[in-house]
């Protein structure tokens, strides 16, 4: 058995920068409200958020040796995903393997299991997403793959996907629709932004700027004046 592929398709850089000027949400809605990770994987700080390829781990519950083997093959811009049967008891991972990310120039590291030490991560400010906070240590016993297909949070992860998380969540896209993606999130923003403007006049209901007319009198909606 392979435990480690090193090699993996990244997507371009510039694909991964366009993805990461919008939010998790908004490619989530542009691409069909779909690859949303489960919401308890949350950012140790709100402020935390990233864009970049997965590099995948699968690891057995309560150990991240495949943890510390991942970060060690990972490339700068890489983001370290590590499906660990959503284990709650596990502090897998805190500021010393943070510091090791960053040192190396990872985008982020995120699991569905536990981390520790988060004071310290929002210090160091690097991006870490996690299940649970714990402060239970992990052992260093029984060997995973890295760079496989896994399943985090509800959703398949293939190396090499592009992963975007902020403060409310992450989404995974499909390089091989992420340049569509990009042009449906910003047509997307661009509708937004027109809606804000039309609030901001206020010459119109938020019923008429929203569509919602036709919507509401078919459904029978009765409003005692």
């Amino acid at each position: 058995m392979i435990h480690v592929r090193t090699r993996i398709d990244r997507p371009s850089a510039d694909v991964v920068a366009a993805l990461g000027r919008f939010s998790a949400a908004t490619i989530h809605e542009a691409q069909g409200r779909k690859g949303a990770l489960a919401h308890r994987l949350k950012p140790v700080d709100p402020a935390m958020s990233f864009c970049g390829p997965a590099f995948t781990v699968d690891a057995q519950a309560g150990d991240n040796i495949m943890v510390q083997v991942a970060i060690s093959y990972a490339r700068p811009g890489d983001v370290v995903i590590v499906a660990g049967s959503e284990f709650e008891q596990a502090g897998s991972f805190g500021d010393v393997l943070a510091t090791a990310c960053q040192s190396k120039g990872l985008a982020a590291f995120v699991t569905d299991s536990g981390v520790r030490d988060s004071a310290d991560l929002r210090t160091l400010g690097f991006p870490v997403f996690s299940g649970t906070i714990c402060i239970e240590g992990t052992v260093k016993e029984t060997l995973g793959q890295v760079n496989r297909p896994i399943a985090v949070g509800g959703q398949i992860v293939r190396p090499g996907d592009i992963l975007r998380g902020d403060a409310d969540g992450i989404v995974v896209v499909d390089p091989e629709e992420a340049e569509e993606v990009v042009r449906l999130c910003q047509e997307r923003e661009d509708h937004e932004a027109e809606i804000r403007e039309q609030h901001r006049r206020g010459d119109r209901t938020l019923i008429e700027v929203h569509g919602l007319t036709e919507k509401l009198k078919a459904k029978g909606l009765v409003v005692e004046e």
